[in-house]
């Protein structure tokens, strides 16, 4: 959507026209969001910019058929090395020489995912923020193999779609992440111990620390499975690491299936 908006051409890939109706139909939502904002006294300008924007946006469920024509692939799949490796290795093989390929994934190493092409120079992350449309930043992760001219192709990029980025080496959960995910299991070892109640503690970060969220409320927004998925796999990276050690109650929830907003219960319940 960001990047259909601000003049890119763009094709998104899915797996099944039914997933890709959905998307179409959930960024055409978000523009009509933006454009109640953006163009309040302009609806004609507003009605204008959204049908330009969706003018530069086609789908298609065969990624292989259009990475031929591609300056820069963004992947954005599920969490699972395996999975995005054996996507990246495939559409290397038909992808220009000159084509970037980047991920927006929030855990993986990029080196890993770059190490499954033969353009680990043409390598990065772009780590988007959820909503997109919304959040300003974008991390992009150089690798030891990134070249500095794509680092600054997507430096560029980030701009040229109205974000502001930062850049990081290629560490575990690279700035954001590394920050709050750590904290997150804190706040719930604080309450493992019985040292305060979650809604005291989700009080305290607000009102004290000015967080527009407290630490339960982001666990149960992100999602408690995503949370565990993050800290598993550092803890396997660093097992000695105190701050990447697993949390006995955020393990039980995920076993319960209670994984946060999207289940209906997570530390709050939301049914």
């Amino acid at each position: 959507q960001v990047a259909a908006a601000s003049g890119h051409t763009v094709v998104l890939v899915d797996q099944s026209d039914e997933i890709l109706k959905k998307s179409t139909k959930g960024i055409e939502e978000s523009l009509k969001r933006v454009t109640k904002k953006k163009f309040a006294d302009k609806p004609e300008a507003g009605a204008e910019f959204i049908e330009k924007t969706l003018k530069n946006l086609t789908t298609s469920t065969d990624a292989v058929a259009v990475v031929h024509s591609t300056d820069l692939v963004i992947e954005a799949i599920v969490e699972n090395q395996e999975v995005k490796n054996e996507l990246f290795k495939r559409l290397d093989k038909f992808a220009p020489e000159h084509t970037i390929f980047a991920s927006n994934t929030s855990s993986l190493q990029i080196t890993q995912l770059a190490n499954s092409t033969t353009r680990q120079d043409r390598f990065g992350g772009l780590h988007f923020f959820n909503p997109v449309p919304m959040m300003k930043l974008v991390e992009v992760i150089k690798t030891p193999m990134t070249s500095q001219k794509t680092f600054e192709s997507l430096m560029d990029f980030s701009k040229a779609v109205g974000k502001s980025p930062v850049s990081c080496k290629d560490t575990p959960g690279f700035i954001v992440n590394r920050l709050l995910v750590p904290y997150m299991l804190e706040a719930v070892r604080l309450f493992e111990r019985g040292d305060a109640s979650k809604e005291d503690i989700d009080v305290a970060m607000k009102l004290g620390a000015g967080y527009p969220m407290g630490p339960f409320e982001l666990l149960d927004y992100v999602g408690l499975d995503t949370c565990k998925y993050i800290i598993d796999g550092w803890h396997k990276l660093e097992p000695n690491n105190p701050l990447f050690a697993p949390s006995p109650l955020l393990n039980k929830l995920v076993e319960e299936k209670k994984l946060g907003k999207k289940t209906g219960e997570g530390f709050y319940n939301y049914k």
